[in-house]
Parts: structure tokens; C-alpha cells; sequence
């Protein structure tokens, strides 16, 4: 059918007014457990990078992808930045801190229960000598007298040349829409980088394991802190049957940490299954069949080629 002159002329208007669609990379930083994947997870709306009370629960760099109408925003969540010790922490840190280089815009998370801790005074220096402009947003806002917050803001005012600072509550929400709206803004144009329906960049097997690891996490932590990484070996879906069977391993450092992993009788191992197995069929969309090893090998946070297979290290 032909349009006729005016169809063709308010169209013309309509293009015009559109807003042009905005994509790009937001590197989320902050020192270990500001939470950054918490707020992530929140502005998902889906969980991509798992949580704990712990610091440094996240190990190596998990973009989270959320597409909307008119922008695509890939949010970076990065181990939290800090004065690392050994190998495996420094390698952390630096997978943050090369972050930084990449990102179009960047979201630094600092906590208004203590601000600018020291760790907090090492990423400002890094904050220093990057490019992309930056979005402070100041979390846990639910904790702490509003007149106490007012003083928070003007002290990182001063600090360095935000394009926006947003008081937020990451935990309950409070003011993340507006985060997002300021994000969005402060974004490139540019066309998506990822197909709409894809909510991360990491493989199904990484994210199976941490959501393992996860658990490890919440229920063993004092006893077994760092000394946990998690394999999965397989997932199978069985044809004909809505139901997957996965199978991996969890490696600690010590005979000891294996006997708390397993528990008397299996129970522990079997609980960190229980807990494991309903988030993993919301991932796979079927149910699951969870088989679980523990296994002792004490260099692993130090071994190169083990930190690859892990998932924690480029390949």
C-alpha cells in the first residue's frame, strides 16, 4: 500500500524524536563485600553472581547482560579490589583492576556504614588515571540516619569528578531504578553487543559451579574459607526425560577440609546438594540429578593450569 505524503512525514517526525539506543560496558568495583553482586543480581532482576556475608565470594571478572527497548547495559561485577597477598588473590585483583581499561562507564560501590576505608583509598588511586566517566553509588543507605548521610556525599564530592552520585540500597532497592535511569544515560550510543536474550557472558558449567560454591560458602565458610574451588564435570540431559545429570567436584586444600566438606555420614555434603540442586534446575529449566566428590589437592590457588580449568583465568 502506498503511504501517503503526511504518513510518510510524521513517520519521518517520529524517527527523528526517537532516542538513540545506548550499549556499552559497566565495570562495577568496589572493595570486597560492598556488594557488588548483590546490586548486579538486583538490576538483572535475575541471579548471575553468587552472594555470601564473605568478602571476595566473587573470584574472577561475570558480566551480567540486561537488554531493554532502547539501551543494552553489561554490567561487570569484579572481585573486590584490595591489597592482595598471595598468588591467587593478586590474580583478583588484577582481573579488576583490568576491568577498569575496558569499560565504557564506571559504577564504584562504597559503603555509607564506612566510608572510605583503606581499601576504599586504593581504588580512588586507581579511579585516578582512568578515562570512562564514573557513577558513585553509595550502598547499605537502609543502615545508617539520613542526617549522616548528607556529610558521606559532600566528602566524596570532593574526591573526584563523579557524573552522578546515587545513595543506594542495594539489599531492599531502594533507589536502584534510578541508578539504572543515570546508567543508561551516562552510556554510549551504540547498537547491543550481546543477542537480547543472553543474560552472561560465563559459560552454564562456571555458573553450576558457583552456585555449588555458593552454598560451601554459607554453610562451611569458618571452617573452610578460601580453600574451595568447584569442577563440574558433567551435564548430561538424559533424552526423553526432563532431567539433567550433573556431576562435579569440590577441591579443597586438606584432608581436614574434606572430612567437614563430607560431614559425618555425608550430611554436610549432601546438605550443600539440597541447597544447590533447586537453583541449578532454575538454570538448566529441568530437573536435576546432582552428584557431588570431594577431592583434596592443596596447590590449586597456586597451580596456573588448574586456575584455567576453574574458570578463574583467561585460557
Amino acid at each position: 500500500m502506498n503511504e501517503s505524503p503526511e504518513t510518510r512525514s510524521s513517520e519521518g517526525i517520529r524517527k527523528s524524536h526517537a532516542s538513540p539506543f545506548k550499549s556499552g560496558f559497566i565495570a562495577i568495583v568496589g572493595r570486597p563485600n560492598v556488594g557488588k553482586s548483590t546490586l548486579m543480581n538486583r538490576l538483572l532482576g535475575q541471579k548471575v553472581s553468587i552472594v555470601s556475608p564473605r568478602p571476595q565470594t566473587t573470584r574472577t571478572r561475570i558480566a551480567g547482560i540486561k537488554s531493554l527497548p532502547g539501551a543494552q547495559m553489561i554490567f561487570l561485577d569484579t572481585p573486590g579490589i584490595h591489597k592482595a597477598g598471595g598468588y591467587f588473590h593478586r590474580l583478583m585483583v588484577k582481573s579488576a583492576m583490568n576491568t577498569l581499561a575496558e569499560a565504557d562507564l564506571i559504577l564504584w560501590i562504597v559503603e555509607a556504614t564506612d566510608p572510605l576505608s583503606e581499601d576504599d583509598k586504593h581504588i580512588l588511586e586507581a579511579l585516578k588515571g582512568v578515562k570512562a566517566p564514573i557513577l558513585l553509588a553509595i550502598n547499605k543507605v537502609d543502615l545508617v540516619e539520613k542526617q549522616r548521610l548528607l556529610p558521606v556525599i559532600d566528602r566524596f564530592q570532593a574526591l573526584l569528578p563523579f557524573v552522578d552520585i546515587v545513595p543506594i540500597s542495594a539489599t531492599e532497592g531502594d533507589n536502584v531504578e534510578v541508578l539504572e535511569s543515570l546508567l543508561i544515560q551516562h552510556l554510549p550510543e551504540g547498537q547491543p553487543l550481546y543477542p537480547l536474550d543472553q543474560l552472561t557472558d560465563q559459560p552454564e558449567r562456571f555458573i553450576i559451579a558457583e552456585l555449588i560454591r555458593e552454598k560451601i560458602f554459607h554453610l562451611v565458610y569458618q571452617e573452610v574459607p578460601y580453600a574451595v574451588a568447584v569442577e563440574v564435570e558433567q551435564v548430561k540431559a538424559l533424552e526423553g526425560r526432563d532431567l539433567t545429570d550433573v556431576e562435579a567436584t569440590i577441591y579443597v586444600e586438606k584432608d581436614s577440609q574434606k572430612g567437614i566438606i563430607i560431614g559425618r555420614g555425608g550430611a554436610m555434603l549432601k546438605k550443600i546438594g539440597e541447597q544447590a540442586r533447586p537453583e541449578i534446575e532454575m538454570l538448566l529449566g529441568t530437573q536435576v540429578f546432582l552428584k557431588l566428590w570431594v577431592k583434596v589437592r592443596s596447590d590449586w590457588q597456586k597451580d596456573h593450569e588448574a586456575l584455567k580449568r576453574l574458570g578463574y583465568l583467561q585460557p
